[in-house]
């Protein structure tokens, strides 16, 4: 019995072959985790960048260029293929400088000072493959910006 252990002990044939069996799903598994991790992070720059760029025509629109909402929002809809239902872009006022904010700057006085703002919300999810397997869940982004227009 002591000499068939020394020679299995001894014997390196297949010692590849359960290691590579052994570190190969490990590495899979590594691989996969930072192609996903890598499309998170694509997604929410490009969800950031859409953000931008609606900034940048709503302060286009403030320094005389006529474009309105609805053109803001189509824009940012193709350029990072959302619906309609995930982007929201509202218009509101603050007159003076009270923290309440209005939607008709009518509502404020004849005297005030009225600000105009625009908010472009952006929400969007992102269902990783590992939620397949019982591991965490999707992932919901939501980007706001709120640029002061005058």
């Amino acid at each position: 019995m002591r000499n068939a252990i020394q020679v299995l002990w001894r014997n390196r044939k297949g010692s590849m072959a359960i290691e590579t069996a052994i570190v190969a799903p490990v590495l899979v598994l590594m691989a996969l985790g930072t192609f996903e991790v890598g499309s998170i992070v694509s997604r929410q720059h490009e969800l950031q960048t859409a953000a931008s760029e609606g900034e940048l025509i709503a302060l286009a629109t403030a320094s005389g260029a006529t474009t309105d909402i609805n053109t803001v929002k189509d824009i940012i809809k193709t350029s990072v293929n959302l619906t309609d239902s995930q982007i929201d872009i509202t218009r509101f006022y603050r007159c003076n400088d009270s923290d309440v904010t209005v939607t008709n700057p009518d509502n404020c006085g004849t005297d005030d000072v009225v600000s105009s703002y625009i908010r472009v919300d952006l929400t969007d999810t992102y269902t990783p493959v590992w939620t397949d397997f019982g591991v965490g869940s999707p992932i919901t982004f939501d980007v706001e910006r709120t640029v002061q227009l005058s």
